[in-house]
């Protein structure tokens, strides 16, 4: 498997409530060199972790002890900007399994799909009581249920629906990235090839 296999999530949140978050943000271009998927997360946000003596920033929500969770709750358009996928990396290494926002960048969504990422788009709506239960308490769990395709903040709070790509949700699930998917329909495809004429 290219990654943990994904299927129900719950957890506490890391609130992030800041519109138009490019991936220039979430991994600096300065950290771009390795190709490995490792490492990046010790980069993640790095320009609004940490100053530029390398201590870091006690007001910015990633050094704030009081949130914690593999579930990033950011603001409206997030993972704009240049399609580089190791924002998706980033994401990923620092130990979150998945994003919620009320819009992704399309490119954004597709590297993380394939990186074991679930990007959970919710409504405007459904997103403002997501921040407004976290930031009340730090505590509050989310439950992400990819089979069902729903996100819930308890009985008392609700839930909402979400969209995912059959293809992608089944490699979700499974844990795999393409390659992953086609190694595991190799009989498949040899005996289509053996039976279909040149």
């Amino acid at each position: 498997m290219a990654y943990d296999s994904f299927n129900i999530l719950t957890s506490t949140a890391v609130p992030l409530p800041i519109e138009n978050v490019d991936t220039d943000q979430i991994i600096p271009a300065r950290f771009l060199k390795a190709t490995e998927r490792k490492g990046f997360g010790d980069n993640l946000f790095r320009d609004w972790r940490f100053n530029q003596d390398d201590t870091p920033k006690t007001d910015f929500v990633l050094n704030d002890a009081t949130y914690s969770g593999k579930i990033l709750v950011g603001g409206h358009n997030f993972g704009s900007g240049s399609s580089r996928e190791h924002a998706a990396w980033a994401i990923y290494d620092f130990g979150f399994r998945c994003v919620v926002s009320s819009f992704f960048a399309d490119i954004f969504r597709n590297n993380c799909l394939n990186i074991g990422v679930l990007p959970v788009q919710v409504s405007a709506n459904f997103l403002a009581q997501i921040f407004e239960a976290v930031e009340k308490d730090p505590n509050t769990k989310l439950t992400v249920d990819l089979p069902n395709q729903k996100i819930s903040l308890g009985a008392a709070l609700g839930s909402e629906s979400f969209e995912i790509n059959s293809y992608k949700k089944e490699n979700m699930l499974n844990g795999y990235d393409d390659i992953d998917y086609l190694n595991n329909i190799k009989a498949e495809i040899q005996t289509f090839a053996a039976n279909t004429p040149l």
